[in-house]
């Protein structure tokens, strides 16, 4: 795999590269501001950008924005978006107008480099990946409506894994149950919440997060 690391803080690229080459993945280039971003990742083409959302010049926006663009001008490189604090419109940005191949993390998720492999891993195919953290925060705002009131708390456990961007296959390893079992609380997950049943991860994680943003 063959990423690009944007982050203004020099330690946190120099860190973030020394970690992934230790585990086999190859830094292309490693940035510190937006602009360069861009440009880095029109000349090497990599599989992925791992980026910070804040950075200059007025550190609020100029990463996701820098995100979207790439993901604008190049569909097939999948983006991997840091955040310090957890800040729901921006990962509803980020992912509303297409959930393939990107994520957003938390910054915590960094010094775990299980979980970070695992979402470059999963992004780089396809998936979106949602911060637990995110999807947590999100269910439990929206615990006092009624049709969340509705579902057992494996179907929770099951909304939750669906948020996060899991696949069948995924969720199975996660809470050992046959398919055919995670295949009938799908459907009733999303009978209860009125979401229309789709083959499409993406699609899924898009539907959920629709809802539970209302």
């Amino acid at each position: 795999m063959r990423v690009v690391i944007a982050d203004d803080a020099a330690l946190v690229r120099d860190g973030l590269a020394l970690l992934l080459a230790e585990h086999g993945v190859e830094v292309t280039a490693k940035v510190s501001d937006a602009d360069a971003l861009i440009a880095s990742v029109d000349q090497h083409n990599p599989d992925a950008a791992l980026v910070d959302i804040r950075m200059p010049p007025t550190h609020t926006d100029e990463g996701l924005r820098a995100a979207q663009e790439i993901r604008a001008r190049h569909p097939h490189i999948a983006v991997l978006v840091l955040s310090q604090h957890l800040e729901f419109s921006y990962a509803q940005r980020l992912i509303q107008d297409n959930p393939a191949r990107v994520g957003y993390l938390l910054k915590e998720r960094i010094g775990r480099v299980d979980q970070l492999l695992d979402a470059l891993s999963r992004v780089t195919s396809g998936e979106c990946v949602i911060d637990p953290t995110i999807v947590k925060e999100l269910l439990d705002h929206s615990r006092a409506s009624d049709p969340l009131d509705e579902l057992t708390s494996r179907e929770r456990e099951i909304l939750t894994l669906i948020a996060e961007g899991r696949s069948n296959h995924g969720i199975c390893q996660a809470l050992w149950l046959s398919p055919k079992t995670v295949e009938t609380h799908i459907r009733s997950v999303f009978g209860k919440l009125d979401i229309p049943i789709t083959s499409e991860d993406n699609r899924r994680v898009l539907a959920v997060l629709a809802y539970l943003r209302r």
